[in-house]
């Protein structure tokens, strides 16, 4: 299952794809934010060149897990982007993914103006990788619960 995982921040939209067996992921591009008219076209081009199906957006909640007016207007997002796309669209809990990027470009010797050109899409990579690793544990209980090997 291809999936594509958007990081939506105010100025800068990161984005990224996994590979069909939803086991990789990579970066895909930073989209300048402008319009969300804008951005769902431009996630329907990737949604048919890439052969997503499933879009994750980051649903950035409060340290204690409650949403607060930026999560709000996610939400409003998403359902707009659900309305407008043939494919699922969910949300993935991205609390802390901008802090996981920075930490991991500077592991990678990334400079300050480098993290910060890519941290979007770091960010979205991280969020593709939760989904992935929260839908493959989903799986794997339930094969589990039913006996499965």
């Amino acid at each position: 299952m291809r999936a594509l995982a958007i990081d939506l921040g105010k100025k800068r939209v990161g984005i990224a794809v996994s590979d069909a067996l939803g086991i990789t992921v990579r970066p895909v591009e930073v989209f300048r934010r402008s319009t969300d008219e804008r951005l769902i076209e431009r996630v329907k081009t990737l949604v048919a060149d890439l052969e997503v199906e499933t879009v994750v957006v980051g649903l950035p909640l409060r340290m204690d897990g409650t949403q607060g007016d930026p999560a709000t207007a996610t939400l409003r997002f998403v359902e707009l982007l659900s309305s407008k796309l043939h494919v699922t669209v969910a949300t993935q809990d991205e609390r802390l993914t901008s802090y996981e990027a920075e930490q991991q470009m500077m592991d990678l010797g990334f400079d300050r103006e480098q993290r910060k050109g890519r941290s979007d899409e770091f960010a979205a990579m991280i969020i593709l990788q939760d989904y992935l690793s929260v839908i493959g544990s989903n799986s794997e209980a339930k094969k589990a619960q039913s006996g499965e090997e």
